[in-house]
């Protein structure tokens, strides 16, 4: 049985391995970390990728990880274990090979069905402490970005880091400094994201955020 968490972690990450190793390295070693400090794990309910390397890294140490999936993807994403190592081959093998493909498995903690995206992101934004960004595509971006602007909204007040793995961010990070210097986001807003190089500075920044001034101060009692 898991301990209650010392602070529970929301991490978006892609259910793609990627093209480089080091991406899945890194997320080991932060989920790693994580665990060696009781910090549990919510996430997006995959058990390929990215977001397989964490959860397992997380749970394998018998803290505390919850995965919250909609139900439209369960059908494709409850695989037996030979086709789940079957998927995490091609996977590591070809990105070209990824169809979205992410298998559930009892080992990658407890699963939480949801009806549709917008409930799934609801309750992992509820229930975590802090949110981390690791290399992903369309869908980390979108969960990135919707949570960044909650915080500047002021319907929350939680740390938000960018795992930014071997340069992956270098790009987001310069078009965020483009859209502040051309009036778009606010000196103070663009500290939202924090960004950080190794799974060791994640949690420090995570541990010693302080919420930027500035934000727009609006109520949100419904949220």
């Amino acid at each position: 049985m898991t301990a209650t968490p010392t602070k529970t972690i929301c991490v978006f990450c892609g259910s793609s391995f990627g093209s480089n190793p080091d991406f899945a390295a890194e997320a080991t070693k932060l989920g790693q970390l994580m665990a060696s400090k009781n910090y549990g794990l919510v996430y997006g309910g995959g058990t390929t990728g990215l977001m397989g390397c964490i959860a397992k890294a997380v749970a394998s140490n018998n803290t505390y990880v919850h995965g919250i999936i909609p139900d439209a993807l369960v059908s494709k994403e409850r695989k037996s274990k030979d086709e789940i190592e079957k998927i995490n081959d091609q996977l590591k093998n070809s990105v070209e090979n990824h169809k979205g493909e992410t298998p559930l498995d009892d080992s990658y903690g407890k699963t939480t069905i949801v009806s549709d995206m917008h409930t799934r992101k609801r309750l992992m934004g509820q229930e975590a402490e802090a949110f981390v960004a690791m290399p992903g595509g369309f869908g980390t971006l979108e969960e990135l970005f919707e949570i960044t602007t909650w915080s500047q909204l002021g319907i929350h007040q939680k740390p938000v880091i960018l795992f930014n793995i071997n340069g992956f961010y270098d790009e987001l990070i310069i078009f965020v400094q483009k859209s502040i210097e051309a009036g778009f986001i606010s000196e103070n807003n663009g500290k939202i994201l924090q960004v950080a190089a190794t799974p060791e500075e994640v949690l420090e920044k995570l541990d010693n955020y302080k919420v930027p001034e500035g934000r727009f101060n609006l109520s949100w009692k419904n949220q």
